[in-house]
């Protein structure tokens, strides 16, 4: 539980110095944080939090960093289930065109996949389908090399048997977007990308996160969340899919 707290600290920082943020706003400074979770005690003991931030500031003048955090803890009868960190970082370049080119780089790591730490760096490009300060859809396309240090070396696909660390170039493809509803009483948002490796057939993931945030106050709203992830290549015995259903609330700066 030290673990969350302290890592729920540094989530809240960047959310007191300043929905998902989209980085073709105008404004400078945009930031929020999102706390989800579930906690039930007596016969059966279970804790599930989940910590979300995204800050978005421009360093340059026509440069826009992007910078989304999350951290997942769970425990069943105070055994720990999960301990995930994830850290998606965007450099734009005129976010406010149609076409706009993009930087990235991510840093994960993954408690029950064993995961020690996985890093991909890339470059893109993103398309504005739909632009609004409000209602948006966006897609991006990027080519990123990764690399995953995993704790064993046995996988459900006997190819990789005996590698603690696998490293692949990838191609992916993200989709996100963002509305408004029924004058404002509903926000719903997703996000979505599928990451096929360009060498090997057989080594792939995606994942699927939406949205549904009701306001309650002018900085504060209602959140549910449900996110959904797979990946082909895992530890022997794991399951290759995942799935979250959490409750929270989310603080924003705008």
């Amino acid at each position: 539980m030290k673990k969350v707290l302290c890592y729920f600290i540094l989530l809240l920082f960047p959310a007191l110095l300043s929905a998902q943020i989209n980085e073709s706003d105008t404004l400078g400074l945009k930031a929020n944080l999102s706390l989800t979770g579930f906690w039930q005690a007596g016969n059966v003991e279970t804790l599930i939090f989940r910590a979300n931030s995204d800050v978005s500031f421009k360093p340059l003048e026509n440069w826009v960093f992007k910078t989304q955090n999350s951290y997942v803890y769970q425990e069943f009868g105070k055994q720990k289930a999960d301990e995930d960190i994830l850290s998606l970082n965007f450099l734009y370049l005129h976010p406010e065109r149609k076409v706009y080119p993009l930087l990235l780089g991510f840093v994960s790591t993954n408690y029950r996949r064993e995961i020690d730490l996985r890093y991909l760096l890339g470059l893109g490009a993103s398309f504005q389908i739909v632009e609004g300060e409000k209602n948006w859809l966006k897609c991006s396309i990027s080519s990123e090399y990764e690399q995953t240090n995993f704790a064993k070396a046995n996988f459900n696909r006997s190819g990789y048997d005996g590698n603690f660390s696998i490293d692949t170039f990838r191609a992916t493809v993200w989709i996100s977007g963002n509305y408004h509803l029924l004058n404002d009483r509903v926000i719903l948002s997703h996000q979505s990308y599928y990451q096929p490796s360009l060498e090997r057939s057989n080594n792939y993931r995606w994942q699927a996160n939406v949205s549904l945030e009701l306001p309650i106050w002018e900085f504060l709203n209602f959140k549910v969340n449900y996110q959904q992830t797979f990946e082909s290549v895992v530890i022997k015995n794991q399951k290759q899919e995942d799935r979250f259903l959490t409750f929270g609330v989310t603080l924003k700066s705008y």
